[in-house]
């Protein structure tokens, strides 16, 4: 064998090992990335649920394809360059555009809380926003684009996370780690919420299976207790998701205002959720992080319950007047 082919047999392997390094490189960073991001992807598994309630169990499936078809257009087509972008080009703009989207989600939590709480003012509401409304041919598609629309603020904070996460390096690298991530998440978020809409169905076939045997039996109880927690069970997810939007969105605003507000804030912030702590230092982490939740939630509802009115009262008629001063 030539001494030229030996080198160039050599010069493969070295790119190979270089290739196989840089793939690790990228998993690796993806999975420290993606573990970040977790308590956004489990309010983004609690929230999706709610939009398929209500449909016959053949759109069910359909629904969730759409929504998820929507989600990663957002992450890959719209955030991932967005990201990369602002990471170089803007980075002092990703944290105000953060805030705006976690003003939104309290915006959706807390009027989900009034829709409960008093359903006649949320009509109401509802009424007053018609104009502003998406377009829609049909209940399905208006679901579907509300949605999308929560899925894409969720979508950029897990963006975010994951770009915060990320090491300095090539932007090829960061690129291929958002991708690796939105595309996971996407893939597991939406798996988990197809299972999770099915049940009941699934529930029904194990409810009638025809087995004679003491299994048999076990397997008809099974599905008969499916069945019957379904219903709890999306009551108590739905319930979560809205909490969950509460809770995230008022974390983002309030992460915002630890970083542009007054420092006392955030020593506040630090100083209640250490006290706290050190009243059960065994647990120390999961008190730190209810207190911190708990603010968090809290401010959430204050700032949905600001943002309702001046959604209702100055932008929605704002909106309105734009849309009759253009030309038909």
């Amino acid at each position: 064998m030539s001494v030229g082919l030996i080198g160039l047999l050599d010069d493969i392997a070295a790119i190979a090992k270089v290739a196989a390094a840089s793939l690790d490189d990228v998993a690796s960073q993806a999975a420290k990335a993606g573990a970040k991001a977790a308590g956004v992807v489990i309010d983004d598994a609690a929230v999706t649920p709610n939009y398929v309630i209500g449909f016959a169990s053949k759109r069910e499936l359909p629904i969730v394809g759409k929504i998820a078809l929507g989600s990663l257009r957002n992450k890959l087509l719209v955030l991932l360059p967005v990201a990369l972008l602002l990471g170089y080009f803007l980075p002092a703009a990703v944290m105000p555009l953060l805030m705006l989207g976690g003003a939104f989600l309290c915006y959706e939590g807390v009027e989900k809380v009034l829709e409960a709480v008093l359903p006649h003012h949320a009509h109401h509401h509802e009424a007053q926003l018609q104009p502003i409304a998406l377009n829609a041919r049909s209940v399905e598609d208006e679901k579907v684009a509300s949605a999308i629309k929560t899925d894409f603020i969720l979508s950029a904070e897990i963006m975010a996370i994951t770009l915060a996460a990320l090491p300095a390096g090539s932007i090829w690298t960061q690129a291929f780690v958002l991708a690796l991530v939105g595309l996971c998440i996407t893939v597991g978020v939406y798996g988990v919420v197809a299972l999770i809409v099915k049940a009941d169905d699934m529930g029904m076939v194990l409810a009638r299976y025809d087995g004679a045997s003491v299994i048999g039996g076990a397997i008809r109880a099974l599905g008969r207790a499916v069945v019957r927690g379904m219903p709890i069970f999306l009551a108590v997810l739905s319930t979560i998701g809205t909490a969950a939007m509460i809770w995230v969105g008022g974390g983002i605003i309030l992460h915002g205002i630890e970083k542009y507000g007054p420092p006392a804030i955030g020593h506040t912030v630090h100083a209640a959720t250490e006290a706290a702590a050190h009243l059960l230092p065994s647990v120390a982490g999961i008190i730190e992080w209810s207190v911190e939740a708990a603010i968090s939630g809290v401010l959430g509802l204050v700032v949905g319950a600001i943002a309702i009115p001046v959604v209702e009262y100055c932008l929605s008629p704002a909106w309105k007047l734009l849309r009759r001063s253009k030309p038909a």
